[in-house]
């Protein structure tokens, strides 16, 4: 039943291949930033509440930061989630950036207690999810967020894309 927690065993994958599915989902959205250069990659699409690419992967790397640094490896972090959604700048930084943020996540999973609880996150007893209950789960949510984005990105790639060649 959702919501519900039981010691009914884990599931487990190895630091590698959780990896693995990051670094397909970065490196599809660097490509598509990349792709895009400086001018397309800061600009909006054409439809109401759509985000830069840029945006989008900036916003994927604090979610990185705070869900892998924060509440995953214990460590302090720093972030502005609000200014994620007005950020704009240079391609080749923002992928450098990306890079420092995938070997940052593989370091803060070394070690890892997956079923022990995250830090500083507090459960909704209006919406139990499990990633406020386990760090293994939080690394889930890092993986859904990062390819619901992904997908949010080529939405935004195509429109943009599409509006160039007009």
């Amino acid at each position: 039943m959702p919501g519900s927690r039981t010691d009914d065993g884990a599931v487990a994958v190895s630091a590698t291949d959780y990896m693995w599915f990051v670094d397909l989902a970065l490196g599809q959205m660097a490509g598509i930033v990349e792709e895009l250069g400086d001018d397309l990659a800061n600009r909006r699409p054409p439809f109401r509440g759509g985000n830069s690419a840029f945006v989008i992967l900036t916003h994927c790397l604090g979610v990185m930061e705070y869900w892998g640094g924060a509440t995953v490896a214990e460590r302090p972090v720093r972030r502005e989630r609000a200014a994620e959604f007005s950020a704009s700048g240079n391609v080749a930084e923002l992928l450098r950036r990306t890079e420092h943020a995938r070997r940052r996540l593989r370091e803060d999973i070394v070690g890892l207690h997956a079923m022990a609880a995250p830090v500083g996150v507090r459960p909704d007893p209006d919406d139990p999810v499990p990633y406020t209950q386990a760090k293994g789960a939080a690394l889930i949510h890092i993986l859904e967020e990062l390819f619901q984005h992904l997908g949010h990105m080529q939405i935004t790639r195509d429109a943009l894309v599409a509006g160039a060649r007009r």
